[in-house]
């Protein structure tokens, strides 16, 4: 099978698509050769059967340009591809989902976010096969659609050799609303305050570069981050966040559920003890650990819950959240799957 991969970006040192790399390597073993066409190139170490076309985002090009690039790419490569796989971006197949389907290209659209819209709508009537993770994605409606694994690289993301800092907690993610940053700041002040100890690490930037919300959530921080209670830091590359995962007790994720983060499984896969809101790991992890509502009450039960859990207790529910990722959700079973799907 030879493939063309539509994505954002191609570059370990993406810290949001950085795992994108991971795939692509393992999809490379199971094909004679793999295009990737991509918005954004940086640092990348493909194997030689991998050719990446980049659209121009790291050289300031214009809308319109990589509009045109995109048509010269798929045009002058269509004898060189079978199937065609789109990573969340569903405008690659509104536009060239049509003449995909003209030269008999199979389209396979990966789209996990539970809001709707047009551009969806039409790039998932136009794709053969449509991928989620969460129940609650729009398009696992559709009958076309099928439910993937996340794709975790767990011989990469594995427990460290020592044990987390005792009483060790890990926000990473972007510093935008939707991740509830805020929300996480202001039970973490609150536990403070009734003489809850605790250490904290927040991991991330904002999506955009002067967002005043990132500005908020700094502050409210602030008096902690002066004791060293809370430390704040900028975004890491995906490959240096199994560091983070190892060295924390606890990961919090508080993306309402909609879409599966993979740094809930990433942190799984390294032994770290997760709360979060998201109800596609309800039935993993124990009921006191779930946030059960978007106040602030429900993040400190839960955060208070996984303070409280003895080493003991804490290394065996590690242990059995691995052992969930291992053989639900690993990269292997997910490139089996997508391999299936690809399929001429």
């Amino acid at each position: 099978m030879r493939l063309l991969i539509c994505t954002q970006s191609v570059d370990l040192d993406d810290p949001v698509l950085g795992f994108m790399h991971r795939w692509i390597v393992e999809l490379a073993k199971r094909t004679e050769t793999i295009h990737v066409v991509c918005l954004k190139e940086g640092r990348h170490e493909l194997p030689k059967n991998v050719f990446v076309h980049s659209l121009g985002k790291e050289a300031g090009r214009s809308r319109i340009k990589y509009i045109l690039n995109f048509y010269r790419y798929i045009f002058a490569l269509r004898r060189e591809y079978d199937s065609v796989f789109v990573h969340m971006n569903s405008e690659y197949v509104v536009l060239g989902g049509i003449l995909w389907r003209l030269w008999g290209k199979k389209i396979v659209l990966w789209r996990n976010h539970k809001m709707p819209g047009l551009l969806v709508s039409i790039g998932v009537r136009l794709a053969n096969v449509v991928c989620y993770t969460s129940p609650e994605a729009f398009v696992s409606k559709f009958p076309k659609a099928i439910k993937m694994p996340l794709g975790i690289d767990t011989e990469f993301f594995s427990p460290g050799a020592e044990p987390p800092k005792p009483r060790s907690i890990l926000f990473l993610g972007r510093l935008d609303p939707v991740k509830r940053v805020d929300v996480f700041v202001r039970a973490l002040n609150t536990l403070h305050e009734q003489g809850v100890a605790f250490v904290a690490d927040i991991v991330g930037a904002p999506t955009e570069e002067r967002s005043k919300y990132a500005h908020d959530v700094r502050n409210d921080a602030a008096a902690l981050a002066l004791e060293g209670t809370i430390n704040m830091h900028p975004a890491v590359p995906n490959d240096a966040a199994r560091d983070l995962f190892r060295s924390h007790a606890i990961y919090v994720n508080l993306t309402p559920s909609g879409s599966f983060d993979k740094t809930i499984g990433e942190a799984m896969a390294c032994g770290a003890v997760v709360v979060a809101q998201n109800e596609v790991i309800k039935t993993i992890v124990p009921n006191d650990l779930f946030v059960h509502s978007d106040s602030i009450d429900g993040v400190l039960q839960a955060l208070r819950f996984a303070l409280e859990l003895g080493e003991n207790e804490r290394r065996e529910l590690a242990q059995k959240e691995r052992a969930y990722i291992a053989s639900e959700h690993s990269l292997t079973h997910l490139v089996d799957r997508l391999q299936a799907s690809l399929q001429p």
